[in-house]
């Protein structure tokens, strides 16, 4: 526990500590990053606590956004006075009340039918919002100012990312604070057994849709963020696409692991920023990343980091390195493959290509790839990513059969410290 506690107060101060030193481009992206952690943590509170999958979180993510938006307009106009800082009380506020009359009626079923309804409202406003102007500024959205407040004018983006650390170092003790009340474990019981839940006497639809509610309040306390960040919103919040991403996020950190959903939303953020400006099929790379954790670590990566704490006095390394070192040689000769081949046909297919031939009577030109020139029909451009492919592929059986014999010692030997603890005495019980 203690060294739980000194690694997140690393990364808190890191935080605190590093942004002054970066670029506007880095401070942004790190500001994205805290909001989509905040989302992420929302949505796990569903998914991860309550098991309940929603697919159009995205709702309550953009209520949290236009109400904020509403209120710094009412304060640009000085119709209203309030504190900038507190401006994602706004977002919360929204956020618990869509999601109360939403989560009333989405509550109501369970399973797949639960996550149709949760889409179907996410749809609805993605599909009103363009339509309604009063509300949600049409097509062009609502755009407004951060006023200053306290000495602080709040047009840098360093203001705004300490304004969205504040916020979401509170949020996430919050709903840290949350799981360890009667009413989360309530919710643990609930995700669990739900039909043991009413045996027991509670409530089940009344406590799923509190559970709904706040994990709306907290959505749109991210969705607040946002808007105070970029200064405008538009429809698209309410796309499937910001659904989508924040499932990406929750599964790709870990929806078992509390804060797993940060580490997957702070991961594909920085991922994002780095490979956008590189290649245009940032996205395919991205969702090939998420089909591989599923299919090889479901826990997500905040469950491999779990796994290596809590077995980390059982691990041996020279076992173990050996089998990660085969691992790593294998996902570098794949990741090369595929890199090699996704940019190879992108820049083949893609127009400028074509406009280059035209202006060649038909002829095809060398392609620029990792700062060298490939001709398109030379065997030796295909056979180096064929090679890479090939080695990736006899590899990975063995990489697989090394890790699987190596976490078998481990869980063997947990298993074998297990069974040889003694078994506590009840009170009051006599030795024979």
């Amino acid at each position: 526990m203690l060294a739980r506690v000194a690694a997140i107060g690393v990364v808190l101060a890191v935080l605190i500590a590093v942004p002054p030193l970066l670029g506007i481009g880095w401070q942004n992206a790190m500001t994205n990053m805290l909001i989509a952690s905040l989302f992420a943590m929302a949505f796990n509170l569903l998914i991860g606590q309550a098991g309940l999958l929603s697919f159009g979180h995205a709702a309550f993510f953009g209520v949290g956004a236009f109400a904020t938006l509403h209120l710094m307009l009412a304060i640009e106009d000085r119709s209203v006075s309030f504190s900038t800082p507190l401006l994602p009380l706004a977002g919360a506020a929204a956020g618990f009340v869509i999601g109360a009359f939403a989560g009333y009626f989405a509550t109501i079923r369970s399973g797949v039918y639960f996550a149709l309804v949760t889409l179907a409202v996410a749809e609805l406003l993605h599909s009103l919002a363009p339509h309604w102007d009063g509300l949600f500024g049409g097509e062009a959205g609502l755009s407004s100012m951060r006023m200053p407040w306290g000495g602080l004018s709040f047009g840098s983006t360093l203001e705004v990312y300490y304004l969205a650390l504040g916020w979401t170092a509170l949020s996430i003790l919050l709903l840290w604070a949350y799981t360890r009340t009667p009413f989360g474990r309530l919710t643990l019981a609930l995700r669990d057994n739900e039909q043991r839940v009413r045996f027991m006497g509670y409530n089940a639809h009344a406590t799923k849709v509190i559970v709904f509610a706040i994990s709306a309040m907290f959505s749109g306390i991210a969705g607040a963020l946002l808007a105070i960040s970029n200064e405008t919103a538009n429809y698209s919040l309410f796309s499937l696409h910001v659904s989508a991403q924040v499932v990406l996020h929750t599964f790709v950190g870990g929806s078992t692991v509390f804060l797993g959903p940060v580490i997957g939303a702070s991961v594909f953020t920085l991922f994002a920023f780095f490979v956008s400006d590189v290649t245009r099929s940032w996205l395919l790379y991205q969702g090939l990343v998420f089909v591989l954790i599923m299919l090889y670590a479901p826990l997500g990566i905040g469950g491999l980091v779990q796994a290596h704490m809590q077995h980390w006095s059982r691990l041996r390394w020279p076992d173990l390195a050996p089998a990660y070192a085969l691992a790593g040689a294998v996902g570098a000769c794949l990741t090369g493959a595929v890199v090699f081949l996704v940019e190879a046909l992108q820049i083949v297919f893609s127009p400028e290509y074509a406009a280059a031939r035209r202006r060649l009577d038909g002829a095809w030109p060398p392609i620029e790839l990792f700062g060298l020139e490939w001709q398109v029909f030379s065997p030796v451009t295909w056979i180096v990513p064929s090679l890479l492919a090939a080695a990736g592929l006899l590899l990975l059986p063995h990489a697989r059969r090394k890790l699987r014999e190596s976490w078998d010692g481990v869980l063997e030997r947990a298993e074998a410290e297990r069974t040889a603890e003694p078994e506590p005495q009840l009170a009051g019980a006599v030795e024979p």
